[in-house]
């Protein structure tokens, strides 16, 4: 959110388990409505190819989040 408010464009991948922190965070720095890309938790036990399948979505989730601003 700092990126962003310097005109950088960031995004901000998270786990389901940090979402809700992420969003008051997002609120108490005035940005409401940020968009985060969320992935399931926990990865730590995640095999080679789910985490990859994780990855690749994540990464084309992230692609129309950059185009759409």
């Amino acid at each position: 959110m700092t990126a962003e408010r310097h005109n950088i464009p960031a995004l901000a991948v998270m786990t389901e388990q940090f979402v809700s922190a992420a969003a008051l965070m997002a609120r108490v720095l005035g940005m409401p409505d940020y968009e985060f890309t969320v992935i399931p938790h926990p990865i730590s036990s995640v095999g080679e190819a789910a985490l990859a399948e994780m990855a690749a979505t994540t990464a084309a989730q992230m692609q129309r989040m950059l185009v759409r601003r």
